[in-house]
């Protein structure tokens, strides 16, 4: 399957999406790179429909110009996931028989609960589990990270490999964060979502751990 997008400017959509819009000379600070060279991933980007460019008035003189990523630019960033994850989950919903499906479902759960928790699952203090699970989805290719400045951490998952599913079937981002709240041994919150056309999801812990969730009260309604 072959990413549509290069490294270098897969980079810059990544920094672009955390800045949520940015100037030129933020990204020429975040990339270490020319003024020149940004301007030209910037227009190569704009013409394919990833950025956009929105003016934002200074005072007197010419307006300044910041970038942010179109809904298509969200999209390539998990475009590395999005086709096998549309199909996977085409074919788990068109299962007719009730109980087959949600037997599925189940089983597709725990599978990420063991890629991302693996055996220490709902074990430990709350920021060291979340340390784990953000460690383990960068593994697996997210961008995510922990803001702990708040009276509780969240932690900020830059882009969304599930997109497209999510806007026809928002039952994708319950599966994503039941599965959190195994990993985690706590009840968590999607407090923002990106098929609600914010720039990230944050998910929020809702306290110190809890029991630890098991299949049978986590579970994905299907």
């Amino acid at each position: 399957m072959s990413d549509p997008v290069s490294a270098a400017d897969r980079t810059l959509l990544v920094r672009l999406n955390r800045r949520s819009r940015a100037g030129i000379e933020e990204l020429c600070d975040d990339l270490g790179v020319t003024a020149t060279a940004v301007r030209q991933r910037l227009a190569r980007l704009t013409d394919a429909g990833l950025i956009d460019r929105r003016p934002v008035s200074v005072g007197r003189g010419r307006p300044r110009h910041l970038y942010g990523l179109t809904p298509d630019g969200r999209r390539a960033l998990g475009s590395n996931y999005q086709e096998l994850a549309d199909a996977m989950w085409s074919a788990l919903s068109e299962v007719e028989d009730e109980k087959v499906r949600a037997f599925l479902f189940g089983r597709l759960q725990d599978t990420l609960v063991s890629r991302y928790g693996g055996d220490s699952a709902g074990e430990g203090e709350l920021l060291q589990r979340l340390a784990g699970l953000r460690d383990a989805l960068e593994v697996h290719g997210f961008t995510v990270e922990i803001d702990d400045s708040g009276p509780l951490p969240i932690l900020r998952e830059h882009h969304c490999p599930y997109l497209d599913i999510s806007e026809d079937d928002p039952q994708i981002c319950e599966l994503e964060q039941r599965v959190f709240e195994r990993v985690l041994g706590t009840g968590v919150s999607l407090t923002r979502c990106c098929r609600d056309g914010d720039s990230c999801c944050e998910f929020t812990p809702e306290g110190p751990a809890l029991t630890h969730l098991s299949p049978a009260n986590a579970g994905v309604t299907p």
